[in-house]
């Protein structure tokens, strides 16, 4: 009886404790995150962004239902995430959503989603030894009021197998909504210029390029035409902007154009250059002879470049590790033949460092690009991108002919040749190009040395180019409709925006890297009875042996 009683009584304080530790639990709260890469744990960013949302904001994720593995992990990895942005600030409202739930509604439904920008991805799902095609929505949409940004999920690579790009998107989580809750929670407060006047990429063909911008920040088109008769106003005018864009120029600036621009720089304007120094259109090799001549452009930026401390060279880039070309082969029946073939003249680039514009970004599509010569002076130099190790140079004047196709050049010919910068981040205080120069007009509130600031120079126009359909309307950036490749430009492109006018350090979240565990599918078969041994039987003998061990034990306490 004693013996119950003892029982009766350590049962009562283990009810008592765990009563008493939940009802702390609703006054004092906390979460540990016992992971190697802290993958839980927020940056002050995202506490930052997450804790500054005074209203309802709600996260519909739609992915829920029947997955493979590794959309599984992706779709835990989003709910935990989500747990600690609710966890920090319970403004913060996240459901998992099925679209497909209602069979007799499912193609009304895909096609509203591809109508809204929601791409699905088709995935296989293994049932039994069966095998079904589902369609996946890797997408999210936040809302706050009358706001509302998508969010995408799964980032796209080429070539990759659907769990690397699962690992690649679980480091991008974190971006990605912190991004989506500070630009539905927030008034937009930055501008961004598109600079007109020159000669620049028509605004349909960077349309998608200045929607994605409108998310987030306020931007509209600007001439500089007006500098010829006031200057001054232009200038006054121009610096109300925080970013001036300036998207492959075909005609030279003038020298008190560049002073406005200078000026700009110097009192703490960011600027994005996307400058073309070789006269180069894949358009001008559709013709008969399917050749063109490759020449200098001079857009009179050299000594503006020179004074900043890097030079676009006049040369073209030519690239083993390039995207391809399409071209009419035949024809089959009424329909054009296309096929694919190396296009030496556009380099495929992928990222070689750790900066937050590049990192975790796959190939970006180049067109005629030049090499970026660093100068030397007090500017901080960050090599965002560079050709491969397997690039030359073709000096211009040059002839370019589609018959390059056929070419099969050999590495060796590449041999210490290469790596040529082709964007360039630049960092300090930048010093006028009119210092201890005759200005071009007179400006009282001329300065010779700025504020820190920074810039970014891109050796090539086309990057920021969107292709048009057939109807006219403008494509995904970095889409390209005849081989049907998605690249990084879009997200290389957006990365550089948000980078020259992040305050909030919200673009540093991207440099955060995750160890996130994949099986070895394949190791798994070679290992079949091996894996099925230590994961089934095991854990099974073990427990079996737990039993017995704890039965004898127990018999013989009581036996006495």
């Amino acid at each position: 009886m004693s013996a119950s009683k003892n029982n009766l009584k350590k049962i009562a304080l283990t009810l008592l404790f765990v009563v008493v530790l939940n009802f702390a639990g609703h006054f004092a709260f906390k979460r540990f995150d016992l992971t190697a890469d802290k993958r839980y744990t927020l940056s002050e960013t995202s506490l930052t962004i997450v804790s500054e949302v005074k209203e309802p904001l709600y996260i519909d994720v739609f992915l829920e239902g029947e997955f493979p593995g590794e959309f599984k992990k992706l779709q835990t990895e989003t709910q935990q995430l989500l747990e600690e942005f609710k966890a920090e600030n319970p403004n913060i409202i996240f459901q998992f959503v099925n679209p497909l739930e209602e069979e007799e509604q499912r193609d009304a439904t895909i096609q509203s989603f591809l109508e809204r920008g929601l791409t699905p991805v088709n995935v296989t799902v293994n049932n039994k030894g069966q095998q079904t095609q589902e369609v996946v929505f890797p997408w999210a949409v936040a809302t706050c009021g009358d706001r509302s940004v998508k969010v995408p999920l799964l980032k796209n690579m080429m070539g990759a197998s659907t769990a690397e790009k699962v690992v690649s998107s679980v480091q991008h989580l974190e971006y990605a909504f912190a991004n989506a809750i500070n630009t539905v929670s927030k008034a937009k407060q930055k501008k961004v210029v598109i600079l007109n006047g020159n000669g620049e990429i028509e605004d349909r063909y960077i349309a998608d390029f200045i929607k994605s911008v409108r998310d987030n920040y306020y931007i509209g088109p600007f001439t500089l035409d007006s500098v010829a008769k006031s200057p001054n106003e232009t200038l006054k005018y121009l610096n109300k902007y925080d970013l001036a864009v300036i998207a492959k120029p075909t005609e030279a600036f003038t020298d008190e154009e560049k002073q406005v621009l200078d000026q700009f720089i110097i009192n703490g304007g960011k600027t994005l250059w996307l400058v073309d120094h070789v006269n180069m259109e894949m358009d001008s090799l559709y013709n008969e002879t399917g050749s063109n001549l490759a020449f200098p452009r001079d857009l009179g930026l050299n000594d503006m470049f020179f004074k900043y401390g890097v030079r676009i060279r006049p040369d073209l880039i030519f690239d083993l590790q390039n995207t391809p070309i399409a071209l009419a082969t035949g024809e089959q029946g009424s329909a054009t033949q296309y096929t694919q073939y190396p296009w030496f003249y556009s380099p495929m680039v992928y990222p070689t460092i750790n900066n937050p514009i590049v990192s975790n970004l796959d190939g970006i599509k180049f067109d005629f690009t030049s090499p970026i010569e660093l100068l030397g002076n007090d500017i901080k130099k960050t090599v965002l991108l560079q050709s491969s190790k397997v690039s030359r140079l073709i000096g211009t004047p040059a002839q370019v002919s589609l018959e390059v196709v056929s070419l099969r050049p050999e590495p060796k010919e590449f041999a210490g040749k290469g790596n040529y910068p082709v964007a360039v981040l630049l960092e300090g205080q930048f010093h006028s190009m009119y210092e201890n120069r005759v200005l071009p007009f007179k400006d009282a509130t001329f300065k010779n040395l700025g504020k820190a600031n920074k810039m970014i120079v891109i050796s090539d126009g086309d990057i920021i180019k969107n292709q048009l359909d057939k109807d006219g309307q403008p494509l995904e950036l970095g889409y390209d409709k005849w081989t049907n490749n998605l690249y990084a430009n879009k997200e290389f492109m957006m990365n550089c925006v948000n980078y020259l006018l992040d305050d909030n350090g919200l673009i540093n979240i991207r440099s955060k890297e995750v160890d996130l565990p994949i099986l070895d599918k394949q190791k798994v078969f070679d290992n079949y009875t091996y894996s099925q041994v230590v994961t089934v039987a095991v854990p099974i003998i073990i427990l079996l042996l737990f039993g017995v061990a704890f039965t004898l034990l127990r018999k013989r306490k009581y036996s006495k």
